[in-house]
C-alpha cells in the first residue's frame, strides 16, 4: 500500500522556522516525485516545492522561494521541508504528495498531477 506520512508542523511566531518530514512507503523510492502542498481555510492547495527523488530536481512556488528548502534522506525514504523566515501567510495545512506511475518524474507543481496523498501536518504563524 502506498503511504506518505507528514509529521513536524507545529505552532512558531514569525521570522521562525520548521522543518516538516515525509516519510514514504510501499512503492519505490527512487525515480519519484516528491512535493509538498499546503491549504489554508477557504483557499485552494498550493504548490509550495517538489523533488525528483533520482533527478534531485527541485522546484518552488513563488511565494516560498529563498526561504523554503526541499531535501532527501535517500536511506530513509523521507524527503523534508526546511521553512525558514516563516510568515503568518504561511499558516496552513501542509499535505506531502507524490506521483507514482508510469509517469513519476516531476513537472509543474500542480496537485492533479498527483496520485498518492499524506494527511496533512498543521503550520500556524503567529505575527
Amino acid at each position: 500500500q502506498w503511504r506518505l506520512v507528514e509529521s513536524g508542523g507545529g505552532s512558531v511566531q514569525a521570522g521562525g522556522s520548521l522543518t516538516l518530514s515525509c516519510t514514504t512507503s510501499g512503492f519505490t523510492y527512487s525515480g519519484k516525485c516528491i512535493g509538498w502542498f499546503r491549504q489554508a481555510p477557504g483557499k485552494g492547495r498550493e504548490g509550495v516545492a517538489s523533488l525528483g527523488t533520482g533527478s534531485f530536481t527541485q522546484r518552488y512556488g513563488d511565494s516560498v522561494k529563498g526561504r523554503f528548502t526541499i531535501s532527501q534522506d535517500r536511506t530513509k525514504n523521507t524527503v523534508f521541508l526546511r521553512m525558514n523566515n516563516l510568515k503568518p501567510e504561511d499558516t496552513a495545512m501542509y499535505y506531502c504528495a507524490a506521483i507514482v506511475g508510469p509517469r513519476s518524474g516531476c513537472g509543474p507543481l500542480e496537485p492533479s498531477l498527483f496520485n498518492v496523498w499524506g494527511q496533512g501536518t498543521q503550520v500556524t504563524v503567529s505575527s
